[in-house]
């Protein structure tokens, strides 16, 4: 037990932090361009759609970085708290 009080006295759980919400970033960046790549097939396939799936990708894309603004929040009230 004596471990873990060192290591969070340190600042190991405010590292912790910055490392997860470097990943939420990470993962956002991934979703967003896996959003970008299948419109951006499915408008080549079928550019009578465009309209559709522009709207379709940028709530897709909101909602991915919605979710990792989330996790960087909460990352950093764990690393300011």
């Amino acid at each position: 037990m004596e471990l873990l009080t060192i290591l969070f006295e340190i600042g190991i759980g405010q590292g912790l932090a910055g490392l997860g919400a470097g990943a939420a970033a990470i993962g956002a960046g991934i979703g967003v361009g896996l959003v970008g790549k299948g419109a951006l097939e499915a408008m080549a396939r079928q550019p009578e759609t465009m309209s559709d799936l522009r709207s379709n990708m940028i709530l897709a894309a909101a909602l991915v970085e919605g979710v990792a603004l989330f996790g960087i929040i909460i990352c950093l009230l764990v690393a300011l708290g």
